[in-house]
């Protein structure tokens, strides 16, 4: 597959950059493989789909305020700060992206808050990630992160090109995040409201967990046109021994397994061992999936619209079958679907 093949034509206006008013209100779309049928739903009556032994995969990671705005020393120049990865926690060394990046050098030193609580130094500018940060702090730890998070922002793409309001602290995290380390929301888990998953239950429907901690690979512009050139951005993952357990009893009785996002379909095809069976895991991966591919564990998967040429929209592509995803992504731009972060769900049988 070439890049060039995941080109479409998406309307701005197309693109979600608020939240609906209840999360299980969005619309779904529902495809089916098998029939190569496309329904039209509300995301609450996804229950209709599964019965009494299903499982549904969620990625519980949690989103951490990751930008900063600061100025630099002497001039006063605006600089945002972008947190990607915490590198050593006693150091308070971070790994970052920062804009305007030519004005950064080796050695300035950048201030964050009204009073300049915060104070960091630049230590290294060839990570292929961007920066490294040291962040001068005497404080514990705890007080160093309370730090953090009351100067950062909830870190929505900027293709949204609004300012952060209040509301998005809250709904750019799905309800079952607990491990911090993400920097962008496992968007397709931000639909499951409380009520839907108390009534999945209730149809004896259960749930596993995997925790990755989503990163920049996912945003990143794909610049090469053959996709097996392609590298993405290691990112942290964790399967347990539990969950694992969980998944590998779903498969063996033959029930589905269903993927709840492309961060979570990723990690369970990093820790396929065979066909149908996951081991427990602790790493990092940067397996990126594109048509063709041969999928080992999920029966069925929950994704929302993606972005044109994207990883997510590759994976989607790749699980459903790429003519039958791009026939529905027309669909989709034909009956005005929400794509990206706020955007509509799709079902994937």
């Amino acid at each position: 597959m070439k890049l060039s093949q995941f080109r479409f034509n998406l309307p701005a206006n197309l693109i979600a950059s608020h939240p609906p008013k209840n999360r299980d209100e969005s619309r779904l779309m529902v495809l089916n493989r098998k029939d190569k049928t496309i329904e039209h739903r509300i995301f609450k009556e996804i229950l209709e789909y599964f019965r009494d032994g299903d499982i549904f995969v969620l990625n519980n990671t949690k989103v951490f305020p990751a930008r900063l705005y600061g100025e630099k020393e002497k001039t006063g120049a605006k600089i945002e700060v972008f947190l990607l990865r915490e590198l050593n926690r006693e150091s308070r060394l971070w790994d970052v992206l920062v804009d305007p990046a030519r004005k950064i050098r080796i050695g300035n030193k950048l201030y964050f808050g009204e009073d300049e609580s915060l104070v960091a130094e630049v230590i290294d500018n060839t990570t292929s990630r961007g920066r490294t940060l040291r962040f001068l702090f005497d404080g514990p730890y705890e007080e160093f992160k309370k730090t953090i998070y009351s100067l950062g922002k909830t870190p929505l793409p900027k293709i949204h090109d609004r300012p952060i309001e209040p509301e998005d602290a809250e709904r750019y995290q799905t309800i079952f995040a607990k491990h911090e380390g993400a920097i962008a929301a496992p968007t397709a888990g931000m639909h499951f409201s409380r009520e839907v998953m108390k009534r999945l239950e209730l149809i004896g429907v259960s749930f596993a967990e995997i925790t990755l901690h989503t990163g920049m690979g996912n945003f990143r512009t794909i610049e090469v046109e053959d996709l097996t050139k392609h590298k993405m951005d290691s990112e942290e993952m964790y399967i347990d021994e539990d969950n694992a357990r969980l998944i590998n009893e779903t498969k063996k009785r033959g029930n589905s397994v269903v993927a709840v996002g492309t961060t979570t379909m990723k990690a369970l095809e990093t820790s396929v061992t065979i066909p149908g069976r996951i081991k427990s895991y602790k790493g990092w991966t940067n397996k990126f999936i594109f048509p063709p591919y041969d999928f080992g564990i999920a029966d069925a998967m929950v994704t929302n619209f993606h972005m044109p040429k994207s990883p997510m929209m590759m994976q989607a592509a790749a699980f459903a079958d790429y003519d039958f995803l791009m026939k529905a992504y027309k669909e989709a731009v034909n009956e005005k679907y929400r794509f990206f972060t706020y955007g509509d769900a799709m079902l994937i049988l």
